[in-house]
């Protein structure tokens, strides 16, 4: 999939393509029937297909001072475009000159002149223009003055709940992770490089990898049943997400116990895929106590992967089939 950063300035090739616009953070289902639509269309008349997204998040942008829980940072979401089976995806900055521009001016200078759009798909509650006061059937007809078809997705149900970005980070923050995952179509992940810790799951026993979570990525404390994956290998692991009460508090971090691994990932990128949360944190009378618990974690952490892995829910989805290396989309 080619990148391309900007409006101005589009390489020739990246030009009359079907475009699906929108911020797509998570990439979630309803996500998938709107970039879907665009890259079947792009097959179907012989056009090159992508999508068009914004960094950063326009609720980053507008309130800088209140972390925003991005679901998807940007190398993950281009992964996830990329596995969709888009041609292109374009990046726009977000500023003050975007965000200023009346939604006319949005269709006209942007998709119509700058990215020279043959047809856009978007979703039919996206919003875009200044002051978000653009609707999906302002742009048909700007569309239709400016030489670019519009086709607009209704909404993606399941069970009679529309699939959305809101309701993935409310399940996350409870710890509802399959149904977060049936929200997504496959199990939500964080990314980052491998930091050093205090040490203190080494003396416990359990040495841990320790990562960094975003500012604004609020998830249920607690034990989970995590994958690791590392290099195109995947571990089985036991995760905690909390302030560490057993010893002493303070800010929230994220440590995970691989499961039938040796060496040392410190420095290394990884990803840790969320697949259960077995319980919440709890504060231990003394490190024996905590060790003895962690033991008991671990074992189940390790049945449960093995279980779901037997007869994984998610894989099903296309996006999930594709991600696990499946042709699925």
């Amino acid at each position: 999939m080619d990148v391309v950063t900007g409006w101005r300035d589009v390489p020739t090739q990246a030009k009359g393509a079907v475009l699906a616009i929108g911020n797509f953070d998570g990439v979630h289902r309803g996500h998938q029937a709107v970039l879907g639509r665009a890259r079947d269309l792009g097959k179907a008349t012989g056009k090159r297909s992508g999508a068009v997204v914004f960094e950063p998040h326009p609720r980053e942008f507008f309130a800088p001072d209140q972390p925003f829980f991005r679901l998807t940072p940007l190398p993950v979401k281009l992964e996830l475009l990329a596995a969709i089976g888009l041609d292109e995806t374009f990046i726009i900055d977000f500023g003050a000159e975007l965000s200023g521009l009346t939604a006319e001016r949005f269709a006209t200078e942007v998709v119509a002149k700058g990215l020279g759009a043959s047809q856009v798909v978007v979703g039919y509650d996206f919003t875009y223009g200044k002051g978000r006061t653009g609707t999906p059937a302002e742009l048909k007809s700007l569309g239709a003055k400016h030489g670019f078809r519009v086709d607009i997705v209704e909404p993606v149900t399941n069970d009679g709940v529309v699939f959305s970005s809101s309701k993935v980070r409310d399940h996350l923050r409870k710890g509802e992770l399959e149904a977060a995952a049936t929200q997504l179509g496959y199990w939500w992940r964080v990314r980052g490089k491998v930091e050093r810790g205090a040490g203190r799951g080494k003396g416990l026993g359990f040495p841990t990898v320790n990562l960094a979570l975003a500012p604004g990525q609020v998830i249920a404390h607690g034990i989970y049943a995590v994958r690791v994956e590392h290099k195109g290998r995947r571990y089985h692991g036991a995760g905690y997400v909390g302030p560490r009460p057993t010893f002493g508090g303070g800010k929230t971090v994220l440590e995970v116990y691989l499961l039938n691994f040796e060496g040392d990932l410190y420095g290394e990128e990884i990803d840790v895929e969320f697949i259960a949360h077995l319980r919440d944190d709890e504060n231990y009378p003394n490190r024996e106590a905590l060790a003895a618990q962690m033991q008991a974690d671990c074992r189940k952490a390790g049945a449960l992967l093995c279980m779901i892995e037997a007869s994984d829910p998610i894989v099903h989805f296309p996006l999930a089939r594709a991600l696990a290396g499946g042709t699925g989309l």
